[in-house]
């Protein structure tokens, strides 16, 4: 299950304009992700570009696969796209407004015209760009054509039907016309020339510029493949409106699946990447319906009309009995029996008098003046789907909301859950439903792929997998793990560095949590993992009083009680909370404790207490407190390669965005370092707010002066020197979660360079060797078991046939895939100083995923990427950003792209800075 990320249902036709001509190999950097300025900002001339692969690896017992990747056949690279730009306009000149209407206009020139453009077929991507192959008559052509049944409020420029607040005109017939069929200017001029051959370079490893804009026009094809067929397009994945693919997730909010389907380039040759996609639409039907599901109430009667107007705004209804469509402006501001608006009437009885003005209800217009009974409108208010000041309204339920509108906030925690219930697909089905979508898509008839000499295996790629052997761990009293299936637990076994608790403390924010109990049988099991655990010095009930006050408050108050009972600061808190997810008070309690007063603290919710659940919490406050439940044989032997043999250091880097929807939250960014070389399974982290939305770490080096620096990185080394034996990293290796091929260049170029220079503000002399490798989760293939209908074993990777033609890749799945499909991390090589072997590297990455030290299973991605999306996630719940109301003026402060002013986050307290508090 993948939900697309959200990003506005009218922007789902945009294309970025194809890049410009750039050297090979470059990825040019988009003006919206451009980071604050650095102090050296080199990437304007990438000097590094991603690695080549150095071969590929051998060990780990051999596995036939199957892949959701299409073979394509492709014999025209002699051919040409030609790309045009598209401008269109109204009869008057004006640009073209309301989005999506394109399609429509240029579907008319391709039917109209047909001889004028040489019988060619093109693909549009919705906005300006058309393609065509080979090339057009002339470089400019012009266009007239008129276009009817277009939506009404998207007809007329700058008015809406009726404009005066009447929702049709009493002599709508006469003025039918007009208003139903407009005409439009369309030109289309010559912009470049792109040659097929540069796919089939691409394919032997010779990128070149245009490679990048040939495999976007193919992919624009499979959009406007998708668009005829009247789906609802997210970038490269596609939704039927098929009520058989909805699955409904509360609240009025729908899972609708579809398919993801784009060209890829591989050692293997072109391949069709199609896979098993999910987005949020909203509920079509009623809109008093949708209401009632979306606030969850029975009764129109309760409907919050402020809410409502805030989620209903710029969605799509249906009006009955016209059946005409229209966007929502707002609502009335009075029930629709009382809401007034002037309606233009001839005097005469024939019709042929002066035009008057009459104050009329619109209650009363639809009833008397249309003749539509109104059983349930008559006490709310009215749809507006006119302008702010001419509205032009619609009672409620002559409104109907239109399907494939997608939802772009963010779901609740039980919308989340149940969409991935609801979602998760059996390995077998996965493949059964892609290969029922390839034939149903019918690719092989769309004339331009069937021009451009490109047709698609109906069969999955099989490709080679190694399963990787799992990495002996060690416990406590010199005894071993060995992991089967990717997890292991501590019956009867000890953790191998287990911390001693004397003074610590319970706090009880839930009214039905039996603390004797759980203290209990706390302390025992910490006794079987070889953790001593004194009685709590203090446990402090919440009082009553406050249950109904605000979170803060809360906290304040507890903390109050709290002190008043202990002499000393405990070294320890542990904290229960009312809910099990999104309590208000985490964010609260964890601030004041990390931040005001430096105590580590376990919040926990229990809903059943049993062994195992006892057995996890204790695995969290040891590693917080500073023990190890469980290392590497290898890295205490110390034997792993490359990284033993030299001081190193691990950093995992991740930023994370607040909530889709909201472009004013800052981004926060976590850096989390190895420390105590050769370990590589003890972290600490630093974490920064950054402007929002921007994805490159913008503070990894900061100087504020000659010799001081408050970056990101100096605090991480200098953690390193001390807890190393003084010995400075002589090779970094950089996990960097979350970025696109088209920002690898910037991670290179960028936030290496930064890391440098923090490296050098240090010691100018010091020169350590560097390595940077990215993981993605966020991609779409897919590997299946040639002959079981499991999911594929853990430690199985795959570098051939699917994976890049020219540069170092690989997949890992290191993880049990226990429900649904597995989804491997697709890892890319793009720097490497230190020498490694493919061998090598894959077995450090593998290990490094058995290393996390909250869980007894082998994780998807190795711990200090999950370590540092586990601090950014921690440390922005400090900050309530999502608390600020919707129409807060303090908004202002974070909506500008560039020199916006983040509010700084509370600083970790000196007593936690060191430990794993992210735990």
């Amino acid at each position: 299950m993948e939900p697309s990320k959200p990003e506005g249902s009218n922007r789902s036709e945009s294309l970025p304009p194809p890049p410009p001509v750039i050297p090979p190999n470059v990825v040019p950097i988009k003006a919206e992700q451009s980071p604050v300025p650095e102090p050296s900002k080199k990437a304007s001339n990438p000097k590094r570009l991603p690695m080549a692969r150095n071969g590929l690896g051998t060990k780990g017992q051999k596995l036939q696969l199957l892949t959701n990747h299409y073979k394509v056949d492709f014999n025209n690279s002699n051919g040409y796209f030609f790309h045009y730009s598209v401008s269109i306009s109204y009869e008057d000149g004006h640009p073209m407004d309301g989005k999506g209407f394109g399609r429509k206009v240029l579907d008319k020139v391709h039917e109209t015209y047909h001889s004028e453009l040489d019988g060619k077929d093109f693909a549009y991507d919705g906005e300006k760009s058309l393609f065509t192959l080979g090339s057009l008559p002339r470089n400019k052509l012009e266009f007239t054509v008129v276009l009817d049944d277009l939506s009404s409020n998207r007809t007329a420029r700058n008015s809406s039907p009726g404009g005066d607040g009447s929702p049709d005109q009493s002599d709508r017939k006469r003025l039918r016309r007009p208003y139903q069929s407009k005409t439009f200017k369309v030109e289309i001029s010559f912009a470049a020339k792109i040659p097929m051959q540069s796919i089939a370079n691409a394919l032997r490893g010779q990128e070149s510029e245009h490679f990048q804009e040939a495999l976007r026009v193919l992919d624009i094809v499979l959009r406007q493949h998708a668009a005829k067929k009247g789906c609802l397009l997210v970038r490269q994945s596609f939704f039927h409106n098929d009520p058989r693919n909805f699955t409904d997730l509360g609240g009025g909010i729908l899972g609708c699946r579809g398919f993801h389907s784009s060209f890829r380039a591989t050692q293997g040759g072109l391949s069709l990447n199609m896979d098993v996609s999910t987005t949020m639409i909203v509920q079509p039907g009623p809109v008093v319906d949708f209401l009632l599901a979306n606030q969850n109430v029975r009764d129109p009667y309760d409907i919050d009309w402020t809410k409502a107007k805030r989620m209903l705004k710029n969605l799509r209804i249906k009006t009955s009995p016209s059946n005409t469509e229209y966007k929502i402006t707002g609502l009335s501001e009075k029930p629709c029996r009382k809401q007034l608006f002037s309606l233009k009437q001839r005097s005469g009885g024939d019709g042929g008098g002066e035009v008057q003005s009459v104050e009329i209800t619109v209650y009363e217009y639809f009833v008397n003046h249309r003749k539509i009974k109104l059983r349930h409108s008559a006490d709310f208010p009215c749809i507006n789907v006119g302008k702010t000041k001419r509205p032009t309204y619609f009672p409620l339920e002559l409104c109907t909301l239109v399907s494939l509108q997608r939802y772009p906030k963010a779901l609740s925690n039980q919308q989340r859950a149940s969409l991935v219930e609801k979602s998760r697909q059996k390995p077998n089905e996965r493949m059964r439903v892609l290969s029922d979508a390839l034939r149903s898509n019918n690719y092989d008839d769309d004339p331009i792929l069937r021009s451009s000499g490109i047709s698609i295996s109906p069969q999955l790629t099989q490709v080679e997998g190694r399963v990787l052997s799992a990495p002996r761990l060690k416990a406590g009293n010199g005894e071993d793990f060995f992991p089967r299936n990717g997890r292991w637990n501590f019956n009867n076994k000890k953790l191998v560095e287990p911390t001693r608790i004397e003074n610590w403390a319970v706090v009880n924010f839930s009214a039905r949590c039996d603390i004797r109990n759980l203290c209990r049988d706390l302390i025992k099991c910490g006794q079987m993992k070889g953790i001593f655990i004194n009685q709590p010095s203090a446990v402090v009930e919440e009082s009553p009083q406050y249950r109904r006050a605000p979170a803060p408050v809360r906290v304040e108050k507890m903390f109050e009680s709290l002190q008043s009972k202990l002499n000393d600061p405990p070294r320890f808190i542990l904290c229960i909370l009312p809910e099990k997810k999104n309590s208000a008070i985490y964010g609260p309690w964890k601030k004041k404790n990390l931040s005001d007063h430096g105590i580590v603290t376990q919040c926990i919710a229990p809903t059943r207490v049993n062994d195992q659940y006892l057995t996890n919490v204790l695995l969290k406050i040891n590693a917080k407190l500073g023990g190890m439940n469980s290392l590497l044989t290898i890295e205490s032997s110390p034997t792993l390669p490359v990284v033993s043999k030299k001081p190193t250091m691990i950093l995992g880097m991740d930023v994370s965005h607040g909530s889709p929807g909201r472009s004013d939250v800052p981004s926060i960014a976590a850096v989390v370092s190895s420390r105590q070389w050769p370990l590589v399974s003890r972290y600490r982290a630093s974490v920064r707010a950054q402007s929002p939305k921007v994805e490159m770490i913008a503070n990894l080096f900061k100087p504020m002066s000659a010799n001081e620096d408050q970056g990101i990185i100096r605090e991480l080394l200098l953690e390193f020197y001390a807890s190393s034996g003084k010995r400075k990293p002589e090779q970094i290796i950089i996990f960097r979660d979350g970025v696109s091929e088209s920002q690898f260049n910037q991670v290179l170029n960028m936030e290496l360079d930064q890391i440098i220079e923090a490296c050098k503000f240090l010691d100018e002399k010091w020169s350590p060797k560097f390595m940077v490798v990215v993981a993605q989760k966020n991609h779409h293939t897919k590997f299946f078991q040639a002959r079981s209908p499991d999911n594929v074993p853990p430690g199985t990777v795959v570098d051939n046939k699917v994976c890049h033609p020219r540069n170092n890749d690989f997949y890992l799945c290191a993880h049990a895939g226990m429900i649904g499909t597995s989804r491997p991390t697709h890892y890319h090589v793009l720097h490497d100083e230190l020498g490694f072997s493919a061998d090598d590297l894959q077995e450090l990455v593998h290990s490094l995923s058995y290393v996390y030290q909250r869980s007894t299973t082998a994780i998807s991605v190795v711990a200090p990427i999950c370590y540092a999306h586990l601090a950014a996630a921690q440390v922005a719940q400090f900050v309530k950003f999502d608390e600020m109301s919707e129409t807060s003026s303090s908004h202002a402060a974070f909506t500008s792209a560039a020199g916006v002013t983040v509010p700084q986050l509370p600083e970790l307290h000196k007593n936690v800075r060191h430990s794993m508090f992210f735990c």
